[in-house]
């Protein structure tokens, strides 16, 4: 495994390949990364992960400078994956002190849920990930789908930009409990994990509700938000709702009712961390 930090390494580096897949992450790798190796491979016969904490996508009043940051322990995962190529840039390479600021965006995608919550956050990532796919050049890049927002808005650009790379969708990989891997599960005490099932929680209670028969999505965010609220035996832990939504999975804009493929999504705060999770529903056959 050969790990770069500069871009005229991961230039020539990358000359050495054929076919490659990208896996962008922010480190902190957990299995739910490791699971994006595994789906890289499949479409590419070289893997390589870039290990970068993003400053441009984090807000002023959020976790830039405590993102955990266990690189060793993250480039012994990789290797271990045989991964091939790790992209470990310092800040200074990737945004060069004096350069224009360029960004893009894609407005329509992006003003919405995660957009409306943290502004500036996705110029943050299609900036980062613009370079990374002007660097490395990869066929195909994987990104999951808990970040589903996320994952719309990067498709989007690529076909909107004309480049010749394939976005491969991850599925959400959970623990054994439900709750979603993430980085951020870190933060949580033993008892906000458990009150972090209330998440998966009303997720699957409305997908149960869409089983049986139930279209409105006034009545799924109900049900998403009453669980989300249940405080039972842990009603010390505060969890604030920035929202539960039903949305369009191409274009983002909510939905009254369940008459195709429909997205539910949740961001809230459990404690001082804050939490996404997603799952895609659409009416029985």
């Amino acid at each position: 495994m050969t790990v770069i930090r500069t871009l005229p390494e991961a230039r020539e580096q990358r000359s050495k390949f054929s076919r490659l897949a990208l896996v962008p992450t922010l480190g902190a790798l957990h299995a739910g990364h490791l699971s994006h190796i595994e789906h890289a491979r499949k479409h590419a016969p070289h893997v390589a992960v870039s290990i970068f904490v993003n400053p441009t996508q984090f807000g002023p009043r959020e976790d830039f400078t405590k993102y955990p940051r266990p690189i060793e322990e993250d480039l012994a995962k990789c290797e271990a994956a045989g991964v091939e190529l790790v992209f470990n840039p310092p800040v200074e390479e990737m945004y060069h002190g004096g350069a224009p600021d360029v960004v893009v965006d894609v407005p329509a995608l992006s003003s919405v849920l995660e957009g409306k919550h943290r502004p500036g956050h996705f110029k943050g990532v299609c900036q980062i990930v613009a370079k990374l796919f002007n660097i490395l050049t990869p066929n195909v890049a994987t990104f999951g789908q808990k970040d589903f927002q996320q994952l719309r808005i990067i498709t989007a650009m690529v076909e909107a930009l004309d480049w010749p790379i394939e976005i491969i969708p991850v599925p959400t990989l959970r623990e054994p409990d439900g709750l979603a891997m993430s980085s951020r599960n870190q933060f949580l005490s033993s008892d906000e994990r458990q009150r972090a099932l209330s998440i998966n929680r009303g997720l699957m209670q409305a997908k149960q509700l869409v089983a049986e028969g139930v279209r409105q999505t006034n009545r799924l965010l109900a049900t998403m938000q009453h669980t989300l609220l249940d405080v039972g035996h842990l009603g010390r832990i505060p969890v604030s709702i920035d929202y539960v939504a039903a949305v369009d999975p191409t274009t983002l804009k909510p939905v009254e009712s369940v008459t195709g493929p429909t997205v539910l999504a949740v961001a809230a705060r459990v404690g001082n961390t804050r939490l996404i999770d997603n799952v895609v529903v659409e009416p029985p056959h």
